[in-house]
């Protein structure tokens, strides 16, 4: 059986294909994402503007006849962060459904972490507990388990696009306007709490891919390589540096960061820089899945 996921987020939009057997796991005939800034600007208007609405609908025409193309049988569709707060979110839904035939579920933010989470455990060999979160472009979904238990999960208001909008305004960015935007992240953090003594941080979503990318060098995606990598907290904070000093147009050009992830990037890495000093850890593992693998893992796959 051939099957299709995607994921439309505030920032991206991320197609997954797979065929699946009767074994355990999926073959992947189909990964890629778009970055389409569905949640431009919504934090100022309430609403997402036609232009994010088309440029959005132009991808997903496009994904959708991929995957038909590919003859598959069932494509589940979700919405996160932008879709759940825009106050025009109805009129995009119905614009896809109308277009594309296509239905978007809108999902909460535990349900986002929920499957995260076992896009992570279907990935990734875990033996103890585990601190996972996903930071996206208008929210961080956080994750706490062991094993294939789920102890406690819950999303914050943490993407980096708003904050981006909200905090980084200059070009280069101000050392002030950094400062801000990491004391309203300290703050913002109280929630989070470690699974007790011994315990994995898993960090997953473009920001992370494209961190460890940029570590490694890449100039051509892999995520082979990427996937079960390591950032340490001296890496992370060396890029959230590099990235403040340079300018937008010098950012573009860093080699494994993709020139459309080029304005976020620094109030991405800022977030998981703090994620990892309020947990007192020093480094984390990146997994190169994520909500639209969970999806497939879930509604497909036979889940947990």
């Amino acid at each position: 059986m051939r099957v299709a996921s995607i994921d439309v987020g505030s920032n991206s939009v991320k197609l997954h294909v797979a065929e699946l057997g009767d074994g355990p796991g999926w073959r992947v005939l189909c990964d890629r994402t778009e970055i389409t800034r569905l949640g431009e600007g919504l934090k100022n208007t309430g609403v997402i503007t036609q232009a994010a609405m088309e440029r959005t609908l132009d991808v997903l025409g496009r994904f959708v006849n991929e995957a038909r193309g590919l003859r598959v049988e069932h494509i589940a569709a979700v919405g996160t962060m932008c879709l759940r707060e825009a106050g025009n979110a109805a009129e995009f839904i119905g614009a896809v459904e109308a277009r594309l035939d296509l239905s978007i579920e809108v999902i909460d933010g535990e349900e986002e972490a929920r499957l995260s989470y076992m896009a992570i455990i279907s990935g990734l060999p875990l033996p103890q507990g585990v601190v996972a979160f996903d930071t996206g472009g208008g929210s961080t979904e956080f994750i706490v388990g062991r094993g294939s238990a789920i102890q406690r999960r819950f999303s914050l208001n943490l993407g980096a696009v708003a904050l981006t909008q909200e905090f980084l305004l200059s070009d280069p960015v101000l050392p002030d306007e950094l400062s801000a935007l990491h004391a309203h992240l300290v703050r913002s953090l109280s929630p989070l709490t470690p699974p007790g003594k011994r315990f994995t941080v898993v960090g997953m979503g473009g920001t992370l891919t494209s961190m460890a990318a940029v570590k490694l060098e890449l100039g051509a995606y892999d995520p082979e390589q990427v996937h079960g990598s390591m950032l340490t907290r001296v890496d992370i904070e060396s890029q959230v540096t590099r990235y403040q000093e340079a300018s937008l147009a010098e950012r573009r050009a860093i080699v494994g960061l993709h020139p459309k992830r080029a304005d976020i990037i620094l109030a991405g890495a800022s977030i998981v820089l703090s994620i990892l000093r309020y947990l007192d850890v020093d480094h984390l593992l990146v997994s190169d899945r994520g909500l639209r693998h969970g999806l497939i893992f879930d509604r497909f796959a036979g889940g947990l």
